[in-house]
């Protein structure tokens, strides 16, 4: 096979695969892109790329293949022209596999996030129970709409008591002598309250943060 030939060939294997690559591309769910979007899956060596689309590869394949025309006109060494075309295959068998393995890929992450967040629910329930506020259901923290309807309970009690300790505050002007004793204590129970349900409402605030960036930057 001449140089020119085996030129050609290459020039028609590279069109063949970048169909197959726009294909691939195409076929990708926009969850499936942002999941490998930090995945780096050729050696340097071989493909500068990251993510799940291989469009990139294929560009960086045409230069080689352009590459290897100018050392062809240019009637450089046999030595030269064939470790080109090696670099070259070895380049056109990485997208191939590539192509094949997108889905084991997609799999292994989405079994390492399964694992990071039974992990991370099983650390939130430890910490959970050492809190102080195990009295709010587990399962609570670890649904954000539960999160947040938790949160809204906490502070609609939170305006009750307020609102208590206001008209106790309002009937302690008026009471009599020996009422007010009872109503002073009444009103220091009641913030202590408050006080609880104003920390509650922090921890679930902070846990609602730190439910909502769970692994951000952990898909490598």
């Amino acid at each position: 096979m001449t140089t020119n030939e085996l030129l050609n060939r290459l020039k028609y294997q590279l069109k063949q695969l970048e169909q197959e690559v726009l294909q691939h591309d195409a076929n990708l769910p926009a969850g499936q892109r942002k999941m490998m979007q930090d995945v780096e899956r050729f050696n340097n060596e071989l493909f500068v790329q990251e993510g799940a689309q291989l469009k990139p590869c294929i560009d960086q394949l045409s230069k080689s293949v352009a590459q290897l025309q100018q050392l062809i006109n240019a009637k450089r060494s046999p030595y030269t022209i064939v470790s080109s075309c090696e670099k070259i295959q070895d380049r056109f068998s990485a997208v191939r596999r590539a192509l094949s393995t997108t889905n084991i890929n997609l799999k292994s992450l989405e079994q390492q996030k399964r694992t990071r967040r039974a992990h991370a629910i099983k650390r939130g329930a430890k910490t959970h129970q050492q809190s102080g506020f195990s009295w709010i259901a587990s399962n609570v923290m670890q649904n954000s709409h539960q999160l947040y309807e938790e949160l809204n309970k906490h502070l609609n009690w939170a305006k009750i008591i307020e609102q208590k300790i206001e008209n106790l505050q309002s009937s302690l002007e008026y009471c009599h002598s020996a009422d007010k004793i009872r109503l002073q204590n009444e009103i220091l129970a009641q913030h202590s309250r408050l006080g609880k349900c104003r920390q509650a409402t922090s921890y679930i605030e902070d846990r609602i943060q730190l439910f909502e960036r769970p692994f951000k930057g952990q898909n490598r």
